[in-house]
C-alpha cells in the first residue's frame, strides 16, 4: 500500500513544483502517472523512493520500493552488480565459499544462498545472459541498461515498484517481455510512461497538474474517453463564455450610446433655456460620472467574464490551442526520391547485413524502419541522406531536401536563444512580430523568447523545432525521425502527431512506438 498526503515540494531554487498532493495505492494495483512535461512525475517518483525528500506532507510505503529510473548515463561510473545494489552480497558469498566464514560476510548474504543464481535467471529473462555482473554500465547500450534495471525486479522481488518511462530505447522484443511482465507480476505498480500500449495495460491513471492529481478507474483508453467528456464540456462552456462576452461588449456600448445621447440632448437643452454658465459646469460634471460610473459597471462585468474565459482556455490541452500549416512539398507525389540497388555496408570487413538491400522511396511515402538494437538503422539513415556510401551496390538520390531529427533534436543549438533559434530558420526575410506569432502558435509565449535552447525541455524541443520548419520558407521534401516519442508525454506525442500528419512529405520514422507508428498512417515497413 502508498499513500501520499499533502506532499509539496519546492525546487532549490525556490520555485514551487507542486503541492497538496493526496494519493492511494492499494496492493496489487497498477497505476499510471502521466501529465505534462515539467509537472513533477519523476520528481513525484523520486519522493516515493525515497530518493528525494518532500519539502512538506506525509509518505508512507509498506515496503521499500524497487525504482527503475530514465537513464540519460548517470550509472555508467558504476558495475552492473553496483547498479543493481548486490554487490556486497555476491562479495560476501564469494567471501564464504572462499571459506572466508565471518560473521560480516554472513550478515551481509543475510541467507541468500541463490543470489548468483537468480542474477542470472533475471539477466537471461531480460535477453541480457551474455553480460559479466563485473562489467562497467557505460559499455551498455541504452536498452542494455534499462534492461539490468528491469532485471533487478526478480532479483530483489518488491512489493511495489516504480518505473520511469521503462519502454525508452527497447526495442520491440524487449517491448514485448517489459508488457508480459506488467501482465504477469504480483507487484504493486506506479509506472510514468508515454507508450499507450503499456498504459492500456494498467488499471488506473493518475493524472498530476498544477491542479493535483485526478484519478481515473480504468486503464489508457477508459481515461481517453472521460477526457473527451470534459474538453466537450469545456469547450461549450468556453463558447457560452465567449458569447456572454461578447454580449456584455454589445450592451456596454449600446448604454454608453444612449447616455451619450441623453447627455447631449439634455445640454442643447439647458443651453437653449439659458441655464447660467455654473450651472451647465454642475449638470456636465454629474453627466460625466454618470458616464464614468457606468463606464465602471460595465469594465467590472466584462473583465470578470474575461478572467473567466481565460482560466477556460488555459484548461485547453496544448494541441487544441496549436495551429499547424506545412507548406506541401513541392515534389508531386510518387515522384522518385531515392533508390537502393543490392547495398550493403562492411565494418571490420563483414557485412552489416545478411542480404543485401534493394527498396525505393517515393514522394508522399510513409516508411518505418525497423530492426533490433544493432541492426543498422542508423547507418541506413546516413545512406538516405547521402553522408555515406554503400561499399556494395548503388544508390540513386533525387534532387531534394531532407531533414534529419533524432531524439533529442540536437539539430537546435543550445547556444542560441528561443527567437534566436527561429531566426535561423528565417530565409524568407519574415519580420519580427511575424516570427513571433508563429511561436507564440507554438505555445513559445513573450517569456520564452529569451529562453536559452538548452533549458527546454524534450517536448519544448520538438515544439521549437516544429515550428522552425514552419518558419523555413520551403518545407523539405523529406523527414526522418529517429524514435522521436522518446522523452515526450502523452500530450506532446500528440502534437508531434497531429504535425506530422498535416505534412503531405516523405516520412521516414525509427520508432517502437506501435500506436504511434498507427496514428502516423504509417503505409510500409522496411526490416533490417
Amino acid at each position: 500500500m502508498l499513500i501520499l498526503q499533502n506532499i509539496s515540494y519546492t525546487h532549490p531554487n525556490k520555485d514551487l513544483l507542486f503541492s497538496d498532493i493526496n494519493l492511494a495505492v492499494n496492493k496489487h494495483d497498477k497505476t499510471a502517472l502521466i501529465g505534462n512535461n515539467g509537472v513533477g512525475k519523476s520528481t513525484l517518483l523520486k519522493i516515493i523512493s525515497c530518493e528525494l525528500q518532500p519539502s512538506s506532507g506525509y509518505v508512507y510505503v509498506e515496503a521499500l520500493p524497487y525504482y527503475v529510473p530514465q537513464i540519460f548515463g548517470q550509472f555508467n561510473h558504476l558495475t552492473i552488480a553496483q547498479a543493481l545494489r548486490i554487490e556486497d552480497k555476491l562479495n560476501a558469498l564469494k567471501e564464504i565459499l572462499s571459506g572466508n566464514a565471518s560473521e560480516e560476510n554472513f550478515n551481509l548474504l543475510n541467507d541468500d544462498w541463490r543470489i548468483e543464481d537468480r542474477c542470472k535467471e533475471a539477466l537471461r529473462y531480460w535477453q541480457l545472459d551474455d553480460l559479466d555482473l563485473s562489467e562497467k554500465m557505460e559499455t551498455l547500450s541504452g536498452g542494455q541498461k534499462t534492461k539490468v534495471f528491469l532485471s533487478g525486479i526478480s532479483i530483489h522481488k518488491p512489493e511495489l515498484v516504480l518505473l520511469d518511462e521503462p519502454s525508452n530505447h527497447l526495442d520491440g522484443s524487449s517491448r514485448q517481455l517489459l508488457y508480459d511482465f506488467i501482465q504477469t507480476t504480483k507487484s504493486t505498480l506506479v509506472i510514468v510512461s508515454h507508450d499507450r500500449k503499456l498504459l492500456n495495460l494498467l488499471n488506473t491513471v493518475s493524472e498530476l497538474s498544477k491542479q493535483g492529481i485526478k484519478v481515473y478507474g480504468g486503464n489508457y483508453d477508459f481515461y481517453k474517453e472521460q477526457k473527451q467528456i470534459e474538453n466537450s464540456a469545456l469547450s461549450h462552456d468556453i463558447k457560452s463564455k465567449e458569447k456572454a462576452l461578447r454580449k456584455a461588449k454589445e450592451k456596454e456600448r449600446e448604454t454608453l450610446e444612449r447616455q451619450q445621447k441623453l447627455d447631449s440632448r439634455g445640454k442643447s437643452k439647458q443651453e437653449k433655456s439659458g441655464v447660467a454658465r455654473i450651472m451647465m459646469n454642475t449638470l456636465r460634471n454629474n453627466a460625466e460620472n454618470s458616464s464614468s460610473k457606468l463606464k465602471s459597471v460595465h469594465a467590472e462585468k466584462i473583465g470578470g467574464i474575461s478572467q473567466d474565459l481565460q482560466e477556460l482556455r488555459s484548461s485547453l490541452s496544448a494541441i487544441d490551442q496549436m495551429k499547424f500549416g506545412f507548406d506541401n512539398s513541392v515534389l508531386h507525389k510518387g515522384k522518385t526520391l531515392f533508390t537502393a540497388n543490392h547495398i550493403n555496408v562492411a565494418y571490420n570487413g563483414k557485412p552489416l547485413w545478411k542480404e543485401n538491400l534493394n527498396f525505393q522511396i517515393t514522394s508522399g511515402e510513409r516508411i518505418a524502419l525497423k530492426g533490433k538494437n544493432g541492426s543498422g538503422k542508423t547507418t541506413l539513415i546516413k545512406l538516405i541522406l547521402g553522408e555515406v556510401l554503400p561499399q556494395t551496390g548503388t544508390i540513386f538520390r533525387a534532387n531534394n531536401k531532407a531533414v534529419f531529427i533524432d531524439q533529442d533534436y540536437s539539430s537546435l543549438d543550445n547556444n542560441l536563444k528561443v527567437y534566436e533559434q527561429a531566426q535561423q530558420f528565417n530565409t524568407s526575410a519574415l519580420q519580427e512580430h511575424e516570427i513571433k506569432t508563429r511561436l507564440n502558435r507554438f505555445l513559445f509565449t513573450k517569456d520564452d523568447w529569451d529562453k536559452y535552447c538548452s533549458a527546454l525541455s524534450g517536448g519544448e524541443r520538438m515544439r521549437l523545432l516544429l515550428c522552425c520548419l514552419l518558419i523555413h520558407s520551403k518545407s523539405p521534401d523529406i523527414i526522418i525521425f529517429d524514435e522521436p516519442t522518446n522523452n515526450l508525454d502523452i500530450q506532446n506525442v500528440e502534437i508531434l502527431t497531429a504535425a506530422i500528419n498535416e505534412y503531405q512529405g516523405t516520412i521516414i520514422v525509427v520508432s517502437h512506438d506501435q500506436t504511434f507508428l498507427e496514428q502516423i498512417n504509417i503505409e510500409r515497413e522496411i526490416e533490417l
